[in-house]
């Protein structure tokens, strides 16, 4: 038998993702010997369903990019295992929800697809041999980076000064390796937020323009659109973001790394760049102004 969840699905039943949300959940409680966690009862009456969410792998089930389920289990301190936003895996499908309240043939094709690959996915699991990790500064990137410091107040801003990393006015970081590219957000972004609570990844594969978006992070203060500060294909994304937000937090140039290109014209991109020399004067105004 798999894994059994506790499953926390989407409440907007007033639209059609959240109705596919409702269906994923009630398919699974059956197959899988799930529960569902109310969200209209777990905000009300939290103590039964904190429970239940301690005793099973947490399920998210977001409907649509309001992530009303993924943002009540950050309010109530919950840790999720897996986390699915249904309307981001029907577009990668080509599958269109109907406007409606009452889905059709092809959204619940959708849905017992959803349903399938989590089942199967615990039931391999532990058939599965454990594979080794692999080291977040693995191949180009520096196993070392050197920081310089500004304090203003209690923030303490880092910024590494290893020859490679370049960095546009949006504050987004890029390090650069011949062909390659790691991409990330500053310290002053991070501490600007807060703590970071969500992570909306750009789709590995894509081609992508200098100063177009690589994805956003949100915070309870605001969310941050990650301004790519450089061209290329995305070749890997931070995928320990999905679950682990957090990590942009704790080190923003290492853990909290957000993506990887293969580059395409950095030789005209770097002339819009900062390198260090240039951008630590610009941390330290941003800083100067913003945190008074």
């Amino acid at each position: 038998m798999s894994e059994s969840y506790a499953i926390l699905p989407c409440n907007g039943l007033d639209k059609c993702a959240g109705c596919v949300s409702r269906e994923v959940a009630l398919r699974l409680r059956t197959q899988t010997d799930s529960e569902i966690i109310c969200p209209v009862f777990y905000r009300a009456a939290a103590g039964k369903y904190a429970v239940l969410a301690a005793g099973r792998p947490l399920l998210v089930l977001d409907g649509c990019s309001t992530r009303c389920a993924s943002k009540l289990a950050a309010e109530k301190n919950l840790k999720i295992a897996i986390k699915i936003n249904l309307s981001e895996e029907a577009k990668k499908l080509g599958v269109e929800f109907p406007k409606g309240l009452i889905l059709d043939e092809a959204a619940m094709d959708f849905v017992q697809s959803v349903v399938k690959n989590l089942v199967l996915k615990n039931l391999v699991k532990e058939e599965k041999e454990p594979e080794p990790p692999i080291p977040e500064n693995a191949g180009f990137y520096p196993e070392t980076l050197n920081y310089q410091t500004y304090k203003k107040d209690k923030f303490i801003f880092r910024v590494p000064d290893n020859e490679g990393f370049y960095f546009n006015e949006n504050d987004v970081w890029a390090f650069v390796s011949g062909n390659r590219a790691r991409v990330g957000v500053t310290d002053f972004v991070q501490k600007s937020l807060s703590d970071i609570m969500f992570f909306a990844p750009p789709a590995a594969g894509s081609e992508i323009a200098q100063f177009e978006e690589a994805g956003n992070i949100e915070s309870g203060k605001a969310v941050f659109e990650i301004v790519s500060p450089v061209s290329g294909r995305i070749t890997a994304v931070n995928e320990s973001l999905n679950d682990q937000p957090g990590l942009i937090n704790e080190n923003p140039y290492e853990q909290g790394w957000i993506l990887e290109l293969e580059l395409t014209d950095f030789e005209n991109d770097r002339e819009l760049l900062h390198d260090f020399e240039s951008y630590f004067p610009v941390l330290k105004r941003k800083a100067d102004e913003f945190h008074v």
